[in-house]
This record gives structure tokens, C-alpha cells and sequence, in this order.
């Protein structure tokens, strides 16, 4: 069974404006395709946004071993992403902003090998594989049947608007690049956006029954 209209919806949401504000990724990509053109910023970018099939089956993964051995331990799980999330999230809120994008020094490098750095820059992050263990978990709706199902399908869903989101940074690199530079309170307040997001996620959590 296909997640609902209601969980597209929302996950679609969430993961765009999480997607967009400004990380280590995003500005990897903007910086590569400032320095190097739009085709190299959009294959970093794509090799990025395809790491993150790697975290979805790890995801996956776990949520289904979690739910045949214990629906209290899956409980448990989503309790401590809620904590997670807040956590991330008041990190982001209380951010200052002042992301910067650097373009310039960096050596020649080909397609596909910027392809698969990115591809194994974003599969090895640790802080990845946390966050989609945490972030994952908050939109399955238990009613509706197989739970590793349906987090397969988000963490497709994440991936694919990833891909769209980062080809889209690295073809507008720069001019995105440069808007970032000249309007330091542009970070700031997508931070404070998605910020708000994790905490309502992980407070909406805890307080569900």
C-alpha cells in the first residue's frame, strides 16, 4: 500500500524546507558549481542526493527488525528521534546565520568522480544515518499497515526531491551563491523555518499516544 496523499503531503513539506536551509550539503554543492560550472555542481549534487538510499535502507532496515522484535523498542525509538529532533532544532533556531559560499581554489576534477564524492561524502555522515533513523519513523502511520513499507517509500520520496532541490542549486549555483553572500540573514531565517519544523516533529512525538 502507497503512503496516503496526507503523509505525501506533509513529508514532502518538511523535507523540502529541511532540504533547502543551509548544510553542509547544499553549500557543497553551491560551491562546487561556483567554482567549477553547473554540470559539476549538479553531479556532486545528484551523487549527494543518491547517499541517501543508502540511509534509507539502513532505515528501513531497522524499523522493520525493530517492529518484529518489539513494538515497545519501536515506541522507544521514536520517543528518542522526538528528543533528537527538538535537539537538532533548537540548534537551528538558536543559529546566528552567516553561511557563507566559498567558489574558488578547488582542483579539476571529472564528472564522475565528483559524482561519487559526493555519493560517499553523504553515505558515510554518521549525522545522516541519525537523522533519518529519527526523521523517518515520524511520518509512518502504524494503521495503515507495514512500517518498513512505508519508510522505504519517504526515504525514496526524500531522495527524489534531493535530487531535484540540489540540481537545481548547482544549475543556479550562482546566483543562489551570491544571494547567500550579499544577504547573511537569509540563512538565519531558513535555519529558524527548519528549526521550527524539528521541534514541532519531535514535540508532536513525544505528546502523541
Amino acid at each position: 500500500m502507497l503512503i496516503s496523499p496526507e503523509q505525501f503531503i506533509g513529508f514532502l513539506g518538511a523535507a523540502l524546507l529541511i532540504t533547502v536551509s543551509p548544510g553542509p550539503d547544499n553549500l557543497m554543492v553551491l560551491s562546487m558549481g561556483m567554482s567549477r560550472g553547473r554540470r559539476q555542481g549538479m553531479m556532486f549534487g545528484l551523487g549527494c542526493a543518491l547517499g541517501c538510499l543508502s540511509h534509507t535502507v539502513l532505515a528501513t532496515l531497522g524499523v522493520g527488525a525493530l517492529i518484529k522484535a518489539s513494538p515497545m523498542a519501536f515506541g522507544a525509538l521514536k520517543l528518542l528521534g522526538g528528543a533528537y529532533l527538538i535537539w537538532l532544532g533548537i540548534g537551528a533556531l538558536r543559529s546566528r546565520g552567516g553561511a557563507r559560499v566559498e567558489g574558488a581554489g578547488l582542483p579539476d576534477e571529472s564528472l564522475g568522480k565528483l559524482f561519487t564524492k559526493g555519493l560517499f561524502a553523504n553515505s558515510i555522515n554518521p549525522k545522516v544515518v541519525l537523522f533519518f533513523l529519527s526523521f523517518l519513523p515520524q511520518f509512518v502511520v502504524a494503521e495503515r499497515g507495514d512500517a518498513s513499507w512505508q519508510t522505504a517509500q519517504l526515504g525514496l520520496l526524500f531522495t527524489l526531491q534531493a535530487v531535484v532541490v540540489f540540481g537545481l542549486l548547482g544549475y543556479f549555483s550562482g546566483a543562489v551563491g551570491a544571494w547567500i553572500n550579499r544577504t547573511p540573514s537569509a540563512g538565519k531565517w531558513m535555519d529558524r523555518i527548519a528549526g521550527a519544523i524539528f521541534v514541532g516533529l519531535g514535540l508532536r512525538l513525544i505528546v502523541a499516544r
